[in-house]
């Protein structure tokens, strides 16, 4: 399936994407609110800017996509693979992203607040200026992660592995900063 294919579907009014490969495909500041994509191969696809709104990626492949500035509001990534993904300004605010992989992912100034990421790995992900207030972080693993003016203000973070971590302007989940 190719993004014209996609799009043209979606305006007919089809949801319902699941295992379908967009592998490279470029589709900027598309709206694809509500869209389901559980195991779908999207790895490389550019969706900067879109409209991704309450949409369904569980266990999809998104490695190395573009999703920077995207609206992910509600979206399902549970066991997703974001494995060096571009989520730069995104907004994942109250996602599920249990189990996710964002290991070496870009989330600098990216709206993380009220997520679950149990479980989730972002080992040596890059989190400046990111904002994580009231998130899950239960069992996360954020070894050699970059967490520069980084807000972490109530958030879990139990048994989550910060070795190697760069933490320096952090709120911390008190309110506290670590300097």
């Amino acid at each position: 399936m190719n993004a014209e294919t996609l799009r043209s579907k979606y305006a007919a009014g089809q949801r319902d994407f699941r295992q379908a490969n967009l592998y490279r495909e470029k589709l900027t500041f598309a709206c694809l609110d509500g869209a389901k994509f559980s195991r779908a191969n999207l790895s490389m696809i550019n969706l900067r800017g879109a409209n991704l709104r309450g949409v369904d990626l569980q266990q999809a492949d998104l490695r190395r996509a573009k999703l920077k500035d995207a609206d992910l509001t509600g979206a399902n990534l549970e066991g997703a693979n974001l494995a060096g993904a571009n989520l730069s300004g995104a907004n994942l605010t109250g996602a599920n992203l249990k189990q996710v992989n964002l290991n070496r992912a870009v989330l600098g100034g990216a709206n993380l607040s009220q997520t679950n990421l149990r479980h989730a790995n972002l080992c040596e992900a890059i989190l400046f200026g990111a904002i994580l207030t009231g998130a899950i972080l239960l069992k996360a693993n954020l070894a050699g992660a970059v967490l520069l003016k980084t807000n972490l203000t109530n958030a879990a973070v139990i048994d989550t592995d910060l070795s190697e971590a760069r933490l320096e302007e952090v709120t911390m989940p008190d309110g506290t900063v670590q300097k």
